[in-house]
């Protein structure tokens, strides 16, 4: 019975599910506790200081950097040694990505402009590529791997795009002289990787230091992530981009990464920031303009900007359709990129000083990510398996 249970326990972590699922048991378990007699605890420890910052503020500044470094860790090898290497492998996902990012944006600032929470545009434009991996790997075979490959080089542009967004439009209060520092620490880093050292340890301690005066600069410390992974040596493998991990430094740290990022910082995040209390907030919370412009920008809005550039773009002969791929495939696949979980929730943060348009962007994006991860769930559950003869053609 031990052996069938370790066993059962193996498989569930080796599996792409598990990460989205855990990162769900975790929101709804926040859910459960803030709307329990043990709120007043959970909300007192978020704000409990711990040294120079409280307990949320570890976790989304200081925790999330490593979730920040492991995104720029994929976003590099893909742009380098993976499917996003070249512009022909760009192109359909690129293209969706960008369309996926600026429609829901505008889905939200029809729903709030005149409001004044305008400055959350933003949060229903990311996608959970945990969350939307995970239910698409549920469907095993069902769905082709180039979709899944589609879905995947979609969500790192995605994120690509959260960041730079992060970077242009939520970092306010600069401080020249900390992000000169910064400047210079980044550029030794740069200088370690053209002087062709291969050793972790060097870029990891000057990554500290990066953190730590990029986050007294006033841009948001989980750039730092990001511009450290930038940094990362990388040995190119143009036969096998999914390289073993002892293959580069960038691979072995990436390896490193994975199993804490996904079983415990983004759980972690999910219990500390999914939390929202239901008590004082009536029912004209569900339709209050953030929250309608969350969910709408999320179902919809990433349905209509990715499904319909994809559309655009086949028509006009300039890209196909993932090989295997069908249509109504495709539709699915545009519907889970909808769930927007971890970098929304994120974002709703740097947006919103108060509570109550913190606490309607979260039910927005609980709902929208609800509607859209069992609405391509569905379709793809019942979608036929067969490619069409013709990719450009529309029926």
């Amino acid at each position: 019975m031990a052996g069938r249970i370790q066993n059962t326990i193996r498989k569930f972590l080796d599996s792409g599910s598990a990460g989205g699922i855990l990162l769900i048991m975790a929101a709804i378990l926040a859910l459960i506790i803030a709307n329990s007699p043990l709120s007043e605890t959970y909300f007192h420890a978020l704000h409990a200081y711990i040294g120079p910052l409280s307990l949320a503020h570890w976790i989304n500044d200081a925790l999330m950097a490593l979730f920040f470094l492991m995104v720029g860790l994929e976003i590099k090898r893909e742009m380098v040694d993976g499917h996003l290497s070249s512009w022909p492998r760009r192109i359909l996902p690129g293209v969706a990505a960008a369309a996926g990012m600026a429609v829901p944006a505008l889905f939200y600032l029809f729903f709030t402009w005149g409001t004044g929470a305008t400055h959350g545009w933003a949060i229903p434009s990311a996608t959970d590529i945990a969350f939307a991996l995970g239910v698409i790997s549920l469907l095993g075979s069902r769905v082709p791997t180039s979709l899944k490959v589609f879905l995947a080089a979609l969500a790192i542009i995605d994120d690509l795009g959260a960041v730079v967004v992060i970077g242009l439009f939520y970092t306010t209060g600069l401080s020249p002289a900390d992000l000169g520092i910064a400047a210079l620490i980044f550029a030794a880093l740069l200088g370690l990787n053209r002087a062709g050292v291969l050793r972790l340890w060097p870029y990891l301690v000057l990554g500290v230091m990066l953190w730590f005066f990029v986050w007294r600069s006033g841009i948001h410390a989980t750039i730092a992530g990001v511009l450290l992974a930038l940094t990362i040596p990388l040995k190119r493998t143009p036969a096998t981009p999914e390289a073993p991990p002892a293959e580069s430094p960038l691979h072995r740290l990436e390896h490193a990464l994975m199993t804490p990022v996904s079983f415990v910082i983004i759980p972690i995040f999910g219990f500390a920031n999914a939390g929202v209390s239901f008590a004082g907030l009536g029912a004209d919370a569900l339709v209050a303009p953030v929250t309608l412009g969350v969910a709408t920008g999320l179902a919809l809005g990433k349905l209509v900007g990715i499904f319909g550039s994809v559309i655009i773009l086949v028509r006009l002969d300039w890209a196909d359709l993932p090989v295997g791929a069908s249509w109504m495939q495709m539709f699915g696949t545009a519907l889970l990129c909808g769930i927007g979980f971890t970098m929304s929730l994120f974002i709703s943060l740097l947006a919103f000083a108060d509570p109550l348009l913190q606490d309607e962007a979260k039910i927005g994006i609980l709902i929208g990510s609800l509607i859209s991860g069992v609405a391509g769930y569905t379709v793809l559950r019942l979608a036929k398996r067969e490619a069409p003869r013709r990719m450009q053609s529309v029926r």
